[in-house]
């Protein structure tokens, strides 16, 4: 599974989020092109998981609100995820909670060995799975389909349990002044959760969510042990942060093809 997409891809994912399902006649119509050529790209679409391929068309595969934050700055999400990834060593034990950039490290797994990955995120699961050098542990829990994750006292009492090096968690917004913070109770119970299981505990979060609040505060910044975000972040924003004494690195945003 992957993120990058082509222009007419990106096309039918739009009418896909707007209109909740496509069909094979209406987008060949729509872009002058022949229905071979469309049941092939919603045949690509559904390998790199974005779609379930239906009689004459297509459904999205993920909750739409997900389908939405994953088109969301592809760049920097993939960036931030790759350079997370150069810190995951062979052998490793790993938590990587929910969310859209997050879920990506997985995918940049590859050519490690011996990785186990603990995750309450059936979004890291479809990216996992792909890569037989990896271990998943899934937390078990209750299935929130808006975030594609695992959640509850489950989830909670299963992280509770385990020990691990590094573990990967994002927020919906961040700030000096309120720390991390985030729309759902039950998400920042995981992130607590797994900040208390591991050695080293790693904020993803592109520079968009700089300066927002989310309803819940989940950690100060001070408790994680790095944050990596894009050179997008205000320079300003970061040196503030430097100044409290908080880890934080911005790696540089490469184009996709």
């Amino acid at each position: 599974m992957t993120i990058e997409l082509s222009g007419r891809e990106k096309i039918i994912l739009d009418k896909l989020i707007s209109a909740g399902s496509v069909t094979v006649t209406d987008m060949a119509k729509e872009l002058g092109l022949s229905e071979v050529t469309i049941r092939g790209d919603l045949k690509t679409l559904e390998d790199k998981g974005w779609l379930n391929r239906t009689r004459g068309g297509a459904a999205p595969s993920l909750h739409r609100d997900l389908l939405e934050r994953q088109k969301l700055r592809p760049e920097e999400k993939n960036a931030i995820a790759r350079r997370a990834a150069e810190l995951v060593r062979d052998g490793d034990v790993i938590m990587i909670e929910a969310g859209t950039t997050i879920a990506l490290v997985a995918k940049y797994l590859q050519g490690r060995r011996d990785i186990h990955i603990v995750t309450n995120s059936t979004l890291v699961f479809s990216y996992a799975r792909l890569n037989p050098n990896l271990q998943i542990t899934m937390t078990g829990g209750e299935f929130r389909r808006a975030t594609e994750s695992l959640v509850g006292p489950i989830a909670l009492d299963t992280i509770s349990r385990l020990n691990v090096r590094l573990a990967f968690v994002g927020t919906d917004g961040f700030s000096l002044e309120r720390g991390m913070t985030t729309h759902l109770v039950e998400g920042a119970e995981i992130v607590k959760a797994m900040k208390l299981r591991t050695e080293t505990t790693v904020l993803l979060a592109d520079s968009s969510k700089s300066g927002r609040a989310g309803f819940i505060g989940v950690l100060p910044l001070s408790k994680m042990d790095l944050i990596i975000t894009d050179n997008g972040l205000d320079g300003a924003v970061a040196e503030e942060l430097s100044g409290a004494g908080i880890s934080i690195e911005r790696v540089p945003i490469s184009k996709l093809g």
